[in-house]
């Protein structure tokens, strides 16, 4: 039953925002007392902590002994450009896009890389494009979770295990947060401020044995700019895979990061991960399938998203209403919700359709999940009766 009135206990936390991501429960800058600052970040102790936040990533994702993993600039996205720039062109590319930041790859290759030979794989926001007319003689961009449309690949078995193209995944909504098949993988990126919620600015590139390969046997057309480059002489260069970054990190950021690792060992590493946020997508997802004027975006249960959950008004009067009015009449509700501080940046993205957005990674409490449900049944029986009164 729909909550008409004002409910009377309010999260704890509120901020449900899909990126930047909440602080770890019971975070304070004085997490951040023993960064190591005004000093070179090239210094063996700077090292030595940049190592070690790249050392405890390999940990925490079981990446295998022979993957490699880097921080490098510009978030997620220079993480995935670098990648990119670094390696594409080789082979003909399968691009598969489903949400926004899938069509951001399509249109770096198309428009910046200007790339021949690109096949765009599409699909609508909420549904997945037809894996398997993937073709793996080429290389495969995809996103591993659809942080704008709340939809995520299912598994990794549509991928073969021999393949001639190598696969990039961006995964920096799933990455602690869902199982990935290492070997299905040859290149994935992803950010500090997604599923942990340290602060942003900085990437994380993980290589397979394949990518750097490829690495050390092609050489792209295009000028690489001096943040893109990995190689030295032809061979990789390793010791940015040990902690010598390509250009100055935030040594506060990294203490952040380090800070979020640490907290994540003491709530059962990623398998602790995982069931956080299994269990906090689970009371939207149950709550939805009893309300009727509300659904998951994500048409497919199996690939529902179980961190950026992307929520669709189903009632008849509010579909019926032109797309500006529905825009306008899921804007009236996440506002409504942001005013009674209770769920921030809660809105859907501005290129998915109209609805809401709620982030249930790990850092997010399971209690703050439930007290959010009764707001928005109230936040949507306001604008409701709003909008009736309008009428």
């Amino acid at each position: 039953m729909t909550t008409t009135t004002r409910p009377q206990q309010r999260p704890d936390c509120a901020h449900f925002s899909s990126g930047p991501c909440a602080k770890r429960p019971g975070w304070s800058p004085e997490a951040l007392a023993k960064a190591f600052l005004g000093r070179s970040h090239r210094a063996k102790e700077g090292k030595a902590r940049l190592k070690l936040a790249i050392d405890k990533t390999k940990a925490l994702l079981g990446l295998p002994a022979d993957y490699i993993c880097a921080i490098v600039p510009a978030s997620d996205t220079g993480a995935f450009e670098l990648a990119m720039w670094s390696m594409l062109g080789a082979r003909g590319v399968d691009a598969l896009a489903w949400e926004s930041f899938g069509e951001g790859w399509v249109t770096d290759m198309t428009k910046q890389l200007k790339l021949s030979d690109i096949r765009v794989i599409k699909a609508p926001y909420g549904e997945l494009p037809d894996l398997s007319t993937v073709d793996f003689s080429r290389d495969v961009l995809f996103t591993s979770n659809g942080t704008t449309s709340g939809v995520r690949v299912p598994d990794y078995n549509w991928i073969p295990a021999n393949r001639a193209g190598l696969t990039f995944a961006d995964a920096t909504s799933a990455a602690f947060a869902q199982p990935i098949d290492w070997s299905k993988i040859d290149v994935l990126t992803f950010s500090w401020q997604k599923v942990l919620g340290s602060e942003a600015a900085h990437g994380m590139l993980v290589l397979s044995p394949r990518a750097v390969e490829r690495l050390e046997t092609y050489s792209p057309p295009w000028p690489l700019p001096k943040i893109f480059r990995l190689t030295k002489g032809g061979k990789l260069n390793r010791a940015i895979f040990e902690g010598e970054t390509i250009n100055t990190p935030s040594m506060l950021a990294l203490e952040d990061y380090l800070d979020a690792l640490a907290w994540a060992d003491r709530v059962g590493g990623r398998s602790g991960l995982m069931a956080r946020a299994d269990a906090n997508a689970k009371v939207l997802y149950d709550w939805v399938e009893r309300t009727p004027w509300i659904a998951s975006l994500a048409v497919e249960p199996k690939t529902r998203s179980n961190t950026s959950i992307c929520l669709k008004f189903t009632d008849p009067a509010i579909a019926a209403l032109p797309l500006e009015a529905q825009a306008a009449f899921a804007k009236s509700v996440s506002g409504l919700l942001e005013k009674e501080g209770v769920a921030m940046d809660a809105g859907y993205y501005r290129d998915a359709p109209p609805g809401l957005r709620i982030w249930t990674g790990s850092t997010v409490e399971t209690r703050d999940v439930e007290l959010l449900v009764p707001w928005i049944e109230w936040a949507y029986a306001e604008a409701r009766a709003s909008l009736a009164k309008a009428a």
